[in-house]
């Protein structure tokens, strides 16, 4: 007993050394929520500043870093919609609002309610006939059909019950989008738990009281047996869930990844969807909190792994996996066939009875394989692994980069909501902003350092733009926004600035800030960001997985998020990608989305090609042509090189009219067709082309 004791701690190091260096450890964990909560937050102030009565939470493996890369963990996403006010107590109602009372009795399965309509102007039942979305049940209350929620989920990429699925997207996580209403109060029936004292006193009371002021959620989906399916709401209670997740300690959480490896290698093969991931969650935090504390430690970790294994064999012998805060709410309940059951039983017990020998089977980064060299079983050399530095440098790049990418696309989603606006709106939007960072939290003051130089540098260059059609000059004010957004990344702030001084002919000026941003760029491994339409991220290398390494979130000031000129700021744009705000036909339109597309109404160019078109034609206006001659095959060379470029078709534009200003009509033909090759529609391509053939077709003639 004594020998298989130690041989069981023995293995349990191993088996923890080799999570630790798949990247299942405190640093990666703690980095991973962080840039998580960081995008989170982005996106509500994005909400809060576009007047979106709307509330996002990112949950699930990716939000409480108990993933790794093998995993291939989606994104659980929650967005919590305002415009109703869903209530447990008459005195939540509130006047004016769409009221909705959550009713949970004999009818509804437990961890699920009815949404009753209420009189928005008196706190009253409504009764009677009302529309589409409610039935009247015989008692005469009208209620809310889950269905509902289809209309929001119209031309969704992919619906799955309540659930928007964007799926297929190569190089993006997987990302699983639910709609759901806040209700203030802690659901009902979650009281028992608020209670309830588990051995080693967790969850905390601090956890409970967390608990208690969260409320809860109801989600547009009805229980498998349900005699109401369309009727019925699911009561949410993830907030709760992730806070108890986030006071796990690294063992507790490599049992949670041990059990997601288990189940997609043996109780989910090929796709199954027998048991899921949150039952696994739920059992992992029923035995914690059956458990002492004091077992959750790495050299007990296969010892954790076989307790939860036992639970969830039990779970499934009984048909019963209670939820862990609505502990009547039966996770399992309808989700077997009694031949399912039995098969599952028996891959469990094999689990529980073989545990090394199954452990050793596991592909999921490689840790069958890594185990047995750990434990002497083969020779390192016969398999080569990613170090683990390797793994921490590429999740910490794969993040960073991810996070950049956000950054950018909220603030294209502001500039879209801006579209229409004046000047004045612009600058309300940035105070708002400011009082987001000095009346908010630590994670709204991260959010506004990344964000807010974007949006003074567009400030800055719309308010130059106006004084440059009122007097061809840029105003002192226009000036200090500018400069106060230059940092906003390695460099597209600083080719508006540039590109303002050469549209007021400041060329000097204009050609010293090019030479410093080219300097920039070069002195890091930089990547573009384009936040425009979605694409494949960037490549990461090996020096770029070690700068992000080094310089953590920082490194996010050091990529090139591409220039993006609204309308408004047209007077400080070269007139040749002016046709860039012009790109779309009245046929054109019809191929756009209405929302995502908004950005081919501005000139849009990568920072790169347009550094280069910038020198070369302020090294024209300077006279100094040898320079100009070596922009141009720069910009070429990048164009054909750097396989990063996301407004490609742009970058082929510009040089076309290059190309065209050097007398040379051949290759600028070239530039537009290959340029409709990347984007045949909305593409300015099409008018240059037109007037190219038109320019050679009158000089034949003449």
């Amino acid at each position: 007993m004594f020998q298989e004791n130690a041989y069981r701690e023995h293995l349990s190091l191993m088996l923890s050394e080799v999570l630790n260096d798949i990247g299942v450890n405190e640093g990666m964990v703690v980095k991973r929520r962080r840039v998580n909560m960081h995008k989170e937050t982005l996106t509500n102030i994005r909400y809060k500043l576009t007047d979106k009565n709307i509330t996002e939470y990112n949950l699930g493996s990716q939000s409480e870093g108990t993933t790794t890369i093998g995993l291939h963990s989606d994104i659980d996403v929650v967005g919590c919609m305002h415009n109703y006010n869903i209530i447990q107590y008459w005195s939540e109602w509130e006047y004016g609002k769409e009221n909705y009372l959550m009713i949970q009795d004999e009818n509804t399965t437990p961890g699920y309610c009815f949404l009753q309509l209420l009189h928005p102007y008196v706190p009253l039942c409504l009764t009677g006939t009302h529309d589409e979305h409610h039935i009247t049940d015989r008692r005469g209350r009208i209620l809310l059909k889950n269905t509902f929620i289809n209309v929001f989920l119209q031309g969704a990429c992919q619906q799955h019950g309540p659930s928007i699925a964007d799926q297929g997207q190569p190089g993006f996580c997987d990302i699983d989008k639910v709609i759901a209403y806040p209700c203030k109060s802690r659901p009902q029936s979650a009281s028992g738990w608020l209670d309830r004292q588990g051995i080693g006193r967790w969850p905390t009371q601090e956890m409970r009281r967390y608990a208690a002021s969260t409320g809860c959620f109801v989600v547009a989906t009805g229980s498998k047996v349900s005699e109401y399916p369309e009727l019925e709401w699911r009561i949410s209670t993830s907030l709760t869930e992730r806070c108890l997740m986030f006071s796990l300690n690294i063992t507790q959480i490599r049992c949670y990844v041990l059990l997601k490896m288990i189940l997609k290698s043996f109780l989910n093969p090929q796709d199954e969807i027998n048991i899921s991931s949150f039952m696994c969650k739920t059992v992992l935090l029923h035995c914690i909190e059956k458990t002492e504390p004091s077992i959750w430690k790495d050299n007990n970790l296969l010892t954790c792994l076989t307790y939860c294994l036992l639970e969830l064999h039990s779970c499934v012998q009984n048909d019963c996996c209670s939820h862990f805060i609505i502990p009547e709410n039966n996770l399992m309940a309808g989700q077997f066939t009694a031949e399912t059951k039995h098969e599952l039983s028996k891959r469990i017990c094999e689990l529980i009875q073989n545990d090394r020998q199954q452990l050793l089977r596991i592909d999921i980064d490689d840790l069958g394989h890594r185990l047995q060299v750990k434990l002497n079983m083969v020779q390192h050399r016969v398999y080569y692994f990613m170090s683990s530095l390797e793994i921490h440098e590429h999740v910490l790049a794969t993040e960073y980069l991810n996070f950049a990418r956000a950054i950018s696309v909220h603030y294209n989603y502001i500039l879209n909501h801006l579209h229409n606006e004046n000047i004045r709106t612009i600058k309300q939007h940035i105070v708002k902003l400011m009082n987001f960072s000095d009346n908010g939290n630590r994670l709204e003051h991260v959010a506004f350092k990344f964000l807010a130089p974007f949006l003074f540098t567009t400030y800055g260059s719309t308010l130059a733009s106006s004084s440059i059609g009122e007097n061809n000059q840029v105003s002192p004010q226009a000036l200090v926004w500018l400069s106060a957004g230059v940092n906003s990344d390695i460099s597209s702030s600083r080719l508006k600035l540039a590109s303002v001084f050469y549209s007021t002919g400041y060329m000097e000026k204009a050609e010293f800030i090019l030479r410093h941003t080219e300097q920039q760029y070069y002195s890091y491994p930089v990547i573009p960001i384009c936040g425009c339409w979605k694409t494949p991220p960037p490549a990461v290398t090996a020096e770029l997985m070690r700068l992000c390494s080094e310089q953590s979130e920082n490194y996010i000031k050091k990529t090139a998020v591409c220039v993006r000129f609204t309308q408004k700021e047209i007077n400080c744009v070269p007139h040749e990608l002016q046709y860039e705000m012009f790109r779309s036909t009245q046929d054109d339109m019809i191929h756009r989305h209405k929302e995502l597309d908004c950005w081919m109404d501005s000139a849009v160019v990568d920072s790169l090609p347009f550094l280069y078109f910038l020198q070369y034609k302020i090294y024209s206006h300077l006279q100094m042509y040898q320079e100009q001659q070596q922009a141009i095959s720069k910009l070429i060379r990048t164009i054909v090189i750097d396989v990063n470029l996301r407004h490609r078709e742009t970058a082929l534009n510009i040089l076309g009219q290059c190309m065209e200003q050097e007398n040379r009509p051949q290759q600028a033909l070239k530039c537009y067709l290959l340029s409709l090759q990347q984007r045949t529609r909305n593409n300015a391509a099409n008018f240059h082309l037109c007037k190219l053939l038109s320019g050679l077709i009158v000089r034949l003639q003449a």
